[in-house]
């Protein structure tokens, strides 16, 4: 997790340098949502932009984290019903209507699981199967009833919206930016990324996608008014006692960490809150079926990088890919 907060920030110094049209942007950092984020922005009102965006990521935090006491979904969890506030109810609804798009490649319903297997918690563990076969049948949407602001979970079931809030968040800044009036700014989210306009001057954003098997970069793009988010397997793992490494991104049919075909997969859209589940479902659905998803639904744009050495993108971001000399990788153009 180090190596990919170190390079998120290496990523935006080098988005913010050579600008040389205006002063040095404002920047916030901060850790919320179990992540390290960072935020420039450009303009009149950019300080005051970022000290808003800072106070909306810290409010979503106390709102939708699965783990932190007296959030609305922690209250959901405990209890097994909740009255939440709008907003936690429409983004709810979406995860479920994104959950019923990917065929439960993406399921905020996968809580049980998650917290079994304590991947991301200072005490990971490798569960028996009948633990994981007792806990299967609590996953899936239709463990989830909402009336209106009234939500019900099933006995046994919990909700993890973790696949979701950070692409919500961009969103949300998004439409802070706007209220501002801030044309240019670049936000990081951990692997959550937008471009909001262009650089000072006019030039798109080079946004990295990590390379997943070593420092550096797999790939850069050039991106304006982007959302763009990376799911990998490397961001967060551990080690068994048996020496096999263990990936924190769940296969909500199996029960058990993703073992598929990709090392990682980027989503570049107009959607934070899209492309956050995309990113987490075409991984988990694997390198066929990611792109057979993208041929039928489009609407966004992709990186996949696969086991056996290959950078595959989507055709719009075909004039929009820059090529890393050295990468180990040969890339390609996906067949529409």
């Amino acid at each position: 997790m180090k190596r990919v907060c170190c390079a998120v920030l290496a990523a935006l110094l080098l988005c913010l340098s050579g600008c040389g049209v205006q002063s040095e942007p404002e920047q916030l950092s901060l850790f919320a949502m179990d992540t390290y984020m960072t935020l420039a922005a450009y303009g009149d009102k950019a300080s005051e932009a970022l000290a808003a965006c800072g106070q909306e990521l810290n409010r979503l935090d106390g709102a939708l984290s699965r783990t932190r006491e007296g959030s609305e979904i922690y209250t959901l969890n405990a209890q097994g019903r909740a009255d939440v506030s709008q907003e936690t109810a429409d983004l709810i609804s979406a995860a479920l209507t994104l959950s019923q798009a990917t065929g439960g490649a993406f399921d905020p319903t996968v809580a049980p699981l998650v917290t079994l297997w304590g991947i991301t918690t200072d005490s990971p563990q490798v569960p028996r199967q009948e633990q994981i076969d007792a806990l299967l049948p609590l996953v899936g949407v239709d463990h989830v009833t909402a009336d209106g602001t009234h939500i019900t979970l099933d006995p046994g079931c919990a909700m993890d919206l973790g696949g979701i809030a950070k692409g919500y968040a961009s969103d949300r800044l998004a439409d802070i930016f706007a209220q501002y009036g801030v044309d240019s700014a670049l936000v990081s989210l951990g692997g959550n990324v937008y471009a909001r306009g262009t650089k000072p001057g006019g030039a798109a954003w080079s946004v990295a996608v990590q390379h997943p098997e070593q420092d550096g970069y797999a790939a850069m793009l050039a991106l304006t008014d982007a959302f763009a988010v990376t799911s990998g397997g490397y961001q967060r793992y551990f080690t068994g006692p048996d020496g096999t490494v263990y990936q924190h991104i769940l296969d909500p049919k199996t029960g058990w960490p993703v073992q598929g075909d990709l090392l990682s997969v980027t989503i570049v859209a107009d959607n934070g809150t899209m492309a956050d589940a995309y990113s987490t479902a075409l991984y988990v659905m694997g390198r066929e079926a990611a792109q057979d998803f993208w041929r039928q639904n489009g609407g966004f744009d992709m990186v996949l990088i696969t086991k056996d050495g290959q950078v595959l993108y989507t055709p719009g971001l075909a004039d929009k890919l820059t090529e890393t000399e050295g990468s180990g990788y040969a890339y390609a153009c996906i067949e529409p």
